[in-house]
């Protein structure tokens, strides 16, 4: 998906929210349960661009239809160079409503869930700030 795929490039945490349906589904590389839902997603979407250094797509593979991406990527974590894939769903607006992350080596994905761990305090409040402004707002 380009748009996204710019507005990671371009470090752009709120044009990558704009870009997720409020019924996003993000499935973590290193957590069982996926996480529903915009705020948390964005949340932790921006947890990533702090763990990750010298993050950059390599490759995008779309369908023919234009609703499946996958964002082939390479990234250090903790010192671990990883490569992984956003595989991307966009629904009828061209929202994205499921966003599943992958990546290797397994010594790259351990230190990738210590990193994302070690944020996830500040990922839940950030989460929690954003509903919390939604409401107010309604």
């Amino acid at each position: 998906m380009k748009q996204f795929r710019e507005a990671v490039e371009a470090r752009d945490a709120d044009a990558m929210r704009d870009l997720l349906a409020d019924n996003v589904v993000f499935t973590s590389p290193v957590a069982f349960k996926p996480y529903p839902g915009k705020a948390i997603t964005s949340a932790i979407l921006r947890g990533v661009m702090r763990v990750f250094t010298d993050f950059r797509y390599v490759r995008e593979i779309n369908d023919d239809g234009g609703r499946d991406s996958a964002l082939i990527f390479e990234a250090t974590v903790d010192g671990k160079r990883v490569t992984g894939c956003d595989f991307i769903h966009v629904d009828e607006e061209g929202k994205i409503d499921d966003f599943m992350v992958m990546v290797r080596p397994l010594s790259g994905a351990q230190a990738l869930a210590a990193a994302m761990g070690a944020q996830f305090d500040q990922i839940a409040a950030e989460a929690a700030a954003e509903e919390a402004a939604k409401e107010a707002g309604r």
